[in-house]
């Protein structure tokens, strides 16, 4: 996958090679459970995904096995806080994204994952029950401004992160895609020591902590490279692709 947000053939095969040897491939995202089935649908696989930075692990049918929502009283104070910052918000209820009006930031973002929009006006008058996560888009250089008063201001409360430049995300306590795989590991029975982990993002961080061997691609954030056990090819050279075909090829 690279700027386009789609996976290329050598990936693909290389994912499915992977799974046809007898090795888990899990993959570890910030999407929707429902995003990322379309995302993945080309490459076939039949295992659980970890989505909304590890607030939900679903199994290949959809079924939810965790699922860590951000306290209510809690959610409502972030979509304040954020909104007195002069932004809007995406908010995830039961899978689906919500808004307060369709603006362009909002509909630049549906569109990035092929999303139904729901315009719901008033966020805090409408929510009612405890969202997945809360995204706030922007522009990156304001957003970095944004996330440090944010971290600031909620400490430990909330997990904060970007998940892409312009893309600052919200989540409860304790969610991050490392927890997500922790608990995932613990329900399907494998190691983290036996476990190789791929990221890029700034959300990807403890999930290149957290196993055995964590890589971040060359086009990685300075945050994940410095926690890396490696560092393997862009994401424009396939280089995730370069590795497992690696890790088969010493197996054959």
């Amino acid at each position: 996958m690279w700027q386009d947000g789609q996976l290329r053939p050598r990936t693909l095969a290389a994912l499915r090679a992977a799974e046809a040897a007898g090795l888990h491939v899990i993959v570890v995202t910030g999407r929707m459970v429902q995003s990322v089935r379309r995302f993945l649908a080309p490459a076939a696989l039949r295992e659980p995904v970890i989505c909304y930075q590890g607030a939900v692990v679903a199994d290949a049918d959809g079924k939810w096995l965790r699922h860590e929502p951000i306290p209510l009283a809690l959610a409502r104070e972030a979509i304040a806080a954020v909104v007195a910052e002069g932004y809007g918000l995406n908010v995830y209820v039961d899978d689906r994204l919500y808004v307060s009006d369709v603006t362009e930031a909002a509909r630049d973002y549906a569109d990035f994952q092929h999303l139904e929009i729901h315009a719901v006006g008033d966020l805090l008058a409408w929510l009612d029950e405890p969202p997945t996560k809360l995204v706030c888009v922007g522009d990156p250089d304001a957003l970095d401004g944004v996330e440090m008063r944010m971290k600031e201001h909620f400490g430990a409360r909330l997990y904060i992160s970007k998940s892409l430049p312009y893309f600052l995300e919200f989540a409860a306590p304790g969610v991050t895609k490392g927890a997500g795989l922790d608990f995932l590991a613990a329900h399907m029975g494998f190691t983290k020591e036996r476990t190789i982990a791929f990221g890029d993002g700034e959300n990807d961080v403890e999930l290149v902590e957290w196993a055995g061997f964590g890589i971040a691609v060359e086009n990685a954030h300075d945050r994940v490279k410095a926690v890396a056990d490696w560092v393997c090819p862009s994401a424009e050279a396939e280089g995730v692709a370069q590795t497992i075909e690696a890790v088969l090829d010493s197996k054959s």
